[in-house]
């Protein structure tokens, strides 16, 4: 879906449609509180954010999950719990959101490289690697510079709270490699690009 210089119609669609997924994966408990287990909400935010990499490529997925990220910021309510405004920079978990861009950037280079089926699901992988390595780090240095933090919070303690959501993480990116290899050998969706 790469291209250079000025987005195209296609791409003023694609983009703001994956930030519209976005704001339903961040609140789909919302819709459907089975995907509550115990106490753990099963969000699709880092499966749309790696999905919008592999699919649209670096460039458009990343600007993607921008335009997510400032409208969100702007106050529509697309983050989290319906969440949004200015004021959720200062919020421990605003990292996880600036990793979406990161992430769909990173996924969308390792697929335009070499666009095979076996690149597909290393990128989904590797994205949401970036989204655990960014947000998790924001997160600790949040509870360390500006947020209060539990008592005894280490660097241990940030990543062993993110240990619960791995399986499904790593489950998810898996099956958005596979979409992502079948979606894109539509043509309306992926014009340009020859898939292995």
């Amino acid at each position: 879906m790469e291209t250079k210089g000025k987005l195209t119609t296609r791409d003023m669609v694609l983009a703001p449609l994956f930030a519209a997924l976005m704001a339903i994966g961040a609140n789909i408990t919302s819709f459907a509180p089975f995907m509550v287990i115990g106490q753990v909400p099963i969000t699709l935010q880092t499966f749309f954010a790696v999905l919008a990499g592999v699919i649209l490529g670096s460039r458009l997925g990343s600007i993607s999950m921008l335009l997510y990220m400032l409208i969100g910021l702007f106050g529509a309510p697309v983050f989290a719990k319906f969440g949004g405004g200015f004021s959720s920079i200062l919020s421990p978990t605003f990292g996880f959101i600036v990793s979406f861009i990161f992430a769909a950037y990173v996924a969308g280079k390792i697929v335009e490289a070499k666009p095979t089926f076996g690149r597909f699901i290393v990128a989904a992988i590797v994205g949401t690697a970036v989204n655990y390595l960014v947000g998790t780090n924001w997160m600790y240095l949040a509870f360390k510079l500006w947020a209060a933090a539990p008592e005894g919070f280490t660097y241990t303690m940030a990543w062993g709270w993110m240990v619960l959501f791995i399986p499904k993480d790593l489950t998810l990116a898996i099956f958005a490699g596979i979409l992502a290899h079948r979606l894109r050998k539509i043509p309306t969706i992926n014009a340009n690009k020859k898939i292995a």
